[in-house]
């Protein structure tokens, strides 16, 4: 075991004795990457850096294979700055109004107080696919035409994030006695699932393998986008088994999570969209080639 790491469990086993010497220990990172003078620069923060950065090389990329069908690098930049307005104002909403609506609306002052954290990604979600819109208006672009050029672009983007939440040791999964299982010693001396890195590569980095290659030949108009749906919406829906509940919010109906009840509508809509999309193939044109 490195020397780090067993500093960290003899910390964590003198805070809490019950930990196994054998257990996997959280390296417990520290959240400020590096400071410039009194600005602290977060690791959390950086991984959203590397999110967009992905979005505007892969999007390039795309858009320069896709020249003929009126893409255009440029119009990448614009969508990235669409996008995250849309993350932001969705995230911090959907948030608000998913999970703590009544704590808001009683402290609506703390809406606005993005550093305390607290973001919703089925929010953000939708706050992407409205300033898509706007987007595919502004360029007299089908809505459509949009979304399937980018889905396969944000799965990475996803996979930083949900890296930036392992560093931070923070949505951590439920106790588990497998040997991979992880000791978050800010929380207590039972391994659980590192449920952050299972989002890592199930809505990451599988997901963004299966669209991109998916992608890659002609498809239905809104294919491409309602295979997203399906794939993100399935693979959260699972991980949610593993992962630990909002404290606050615990099981809801059917001992499901609110991720999962969110991630439900998606799937749905994802299936619905597939179908009306392959049975309206010979009427629609197929999307780009990336």
């Amino acid at each position: 075991m490195p020397a780090y790491n067993r500093l960290i469990l003899a910390k964590a086993s003198h805070f809490h004795p019950g930990v196994m010497p054998h257990a996997l220990v959280h390296p417990q990172f520290d959240p400020v990457a590096f400071q410039l003078g009194p600005l602290a620069v977060r690791w959390y923060g950086l991984m959203y850096l590397v999110g967009f950065v992905l979005f505007v090389v892969l999007g390039k990329y795309r858009a320069r294979q896709n020249l003929l069908t009126g893409w255009h690098p440029r119009d990448v930049d614009d969508m990235l700055f669409y996008g995250v307005f849309g993350v932001i104002l969705g995230g911090r909403l959907g948030y608000v109004l998913f999970y703590k609506p009544a704590y808001y609306f009683a402290h609506p002052l703390e809406i606005f107080a993005l550093w305390q954290g607290g973001m919703s990604f089925h929010g953000g979600f939708l706050g992407v696919l409205v300033a898509l819109a706007l987007f595919a208006r502004n360029r007299d672009k089908r809505w459509l035409e949009v979304t399937d050029f980018v889905a396969p672009l944000i799965p990475l983007g996803l996979a930083a994030g949900r890296l930036g939440n392992f560093i931070n040791g923070e949505l951590w999964g439920r106790p588990t006695d497998l040997p991979w299982g992880m000791v978050f010693p800010q929380i207590d001396a039972q391994p659980r699932h590192p449920s952050q890195l299972y989002e890592v590569g199930l809505e990451g980095l599988l997901l963004f393998a299966i669209l991109w290659l998916y992608a890659r030949r002609k498809r239905p108009l809104g294919a491409v986008s309602g295979a997203f749906l399906i794939g993100y919406g399935s693979f959260r829906f699972i991980v949610e088994f593993a992962r630990e509940p909002d404290n606050f919010l615990g099981l809801l109906a059917l001992g499901w999570t609110m991720g999962q009840w969110l991630s439900l509508p998606m799937i749905i809509a994802g299936l619905a969209l597939m179908i009306w999309s392959y049975r309206h193939a010979r009427r629609s044109e197929p999307t780009i080639v990336g």
